[in-house]
């Protein structure tokens, strides 16, 4: 029999409006332009002010006498005949630069080649994403999850880590070898598995990376050898193949000149004495306002209402507008708090520039201060740059883990790691440290850490072990 039943729940549900604030919060200050400059195309209702600069100059322009308007003052006049008896006897004094030759970008390859093994709009669109989210040297260092969310965001529909899967395994197919490669160690095992299978070496090798990099990372040697039957000679070969493949697949200078890359940033940090201020870069709420001509007819179209469907339409693009507005009132609002808050906790770092000054921080703690959501948080402080005094920085790479040292203090895991790249770069080359005496000498700095956390920092600083240096001193 049919039944009804009554059924009272709770519910969380994200508005639609909700979901565009949050990627306007995850937008940096290039995209933003870029959105700013579409909702001024798509809505009429919504203005900018000029710039006073560009008002005058544009204004000097329009008012400027155009020179040589008639042809006549001009057009045959011929170059004096002093002027080339010089450029015929003597050298010419202007140097001669040829083009340069156009640099070529490993990414615009990529989405090459996978469009002539793919012919799905849908799938090279993901992978035209998961391209774009490789890092300079060719290496995919964000987890297919956070791809996904990030993705999902972006384009207002969900997908999982499972979508981006089978694209990522047919790029890793394409060149350079290694490409799209989760870690070292599986670049190193693509490069592997594209050489000639049947090698012994080869397939020892492959067989090193894939059951005993621990134990390689490890430096347990006789382990290895009694694993895989080698001897001393063998294994010897299988290293120095190992070590002759590359670590990254895009660590080569590429050909062309490469353009600079000049980063903008979202904030700015000006110290006066011992006080830091704290800004945006651009604020451009100030900018944005509506157009009171469109206001007057809208309120013109409420009172006729001889046409209801434009009338609506009007009255939408008017709250469409005023949102926008407060939207992006609303972000900078939002991006000077959290700027605040963790230039306060960083202060000392942030006024003398010194890494190990650098405070333990997660997006908890600043989300606590401010009162907002970690997500936001989150997403304010994603692929946003910040200009001070001793240089840009991405505000990501100043949230780390903390270690307690010997004196009960929180130490940032970035001190930590700068001290294993300063201890392994004044090591000696043909006998470097392993991990264990790394733990030793960190130990006398103060730093008292696991050696399996030595092996984790070093992974995170892409070192290699200490048998891989010491092959490649």
């Amino acid at each position: 029999m049919l039944q009804q039943n009554l059924v009272q729940k709770q519910e969380t549900k994200i508005l639609p409006q909700q979901i565009q604030l949050l990627n306007l919060f995850h937008l940096n200050t290039i995209e933003l332009e870029h959105r700013i400059e579409q909702e001024l195309e798509d809505n009429p209702f919504l203005e900018k002010k000029e710039d006073e600069e560009e008002a005058n100059a544009d204004k000097f322009a329009k008012e400027q006498v155009q020179d040589y308007q008639d042809w006549d003052e001009y057009g045959f006049d011929d170059i004096p005949d002093y002027k080339m008896e010089y450029s015929n006897y003597l050298p010419d004094d202007e140097k001669t630069f040829s083009p340069m030759k156009a640099a070529t970008d490993f990414r615009e390859d990529l989405k090459k080649q996978y469009r002539l093994c793919c012919n799905d709009a849908d799938e090279t669109l993901l992978a035209d994403y998961l391209i774009d989210s490789l890092s300079d040297n060719g290496l995919l260092e964000i987890p297919l999850d956070k791809v996904a969310e990030e993705y999902s965001f972006a384009f207002k529909t969900w997908l999982e880590a499972e979508d981006f899967e089978q694209i990522l395994m047919k790029l890793q197919l394409l060149d350079p070898i290694g490409i799209g490669a989760r870690s070292i160690c599986e670049c190193l095992l693509l490069q592997l598995k594209a050489m000639n299978g049947k090698r012994p070496d080869v397939q020892k090798a492959i067989c090193l990376l894939q059951d005993h990099y621990q134990d390689l990372r490890n430096r347990n040697m006789d382990k290895i050898m009694e694993c895989l039957q080698l001897e001393e000679d063998e294994l010897k070969i299988i290293l120095e193949l190992v070590s002759s493949l590359k670590m990254k697949p895009v660590a080569e200078v590429q050909e062309g000149s490469t353009p600079n890359a000049h980063i903008i940033p979202d904030f700015l940090i000006v110290q006066e004495g011992d006080y830091l201020e704290v800004s945006l870069y651009n604020q451009r709420s100030s900018s944005l306002f509506i157009s009171r001509e469109w206001k007057e007819i809208v309120a013109d179209s409420q009172k006729g209402k001889k046409d209801a469907a434009a009338a609506q339409y009007l009255k939408n693009k008017y709250q469409s507008a005023q949102w926008f507005v407060s939207a992006i009132r609303q972000r900078e609002g939002t991006m000077l708090r959290i700027m605040k808050a963790i230039v306060n906790m960083q202060y000392e770092y942030f006024r003398e520039g010194d890494i190990k000054l650098l405070k333990p921080m997660i997006l908890k703690n600043i989300a606590d201060k401010t009162g907002v959501d970690i997500s936001t948080v989150s997403r304010i402080t994603c692929n946003k740059y910040v200009d001070t005094p001793f240089g840009m920085i991405l505000l990501k790479d100043l949230f780390t883990e903390g270690i307690i040292n010997e004196k009960g203090e929180a130490i940032s895991n970035k001190v930590i790691q700068v001290a294993i790249e300063d201890a392994i770069e004044k090591e000696d080359k043909k006998n470097p440290y392993t991990d264990q005496q790394l733990v030793a000498i960190l130990a006398k700095k103060g730093f008292s850490i696991a050696r399996r956390t030595v092996a984790k920092y070093r992974e995170i600083l892409q070192i290699p072990v200490a048998q891989m240096r010491s092959i490649w001193a």
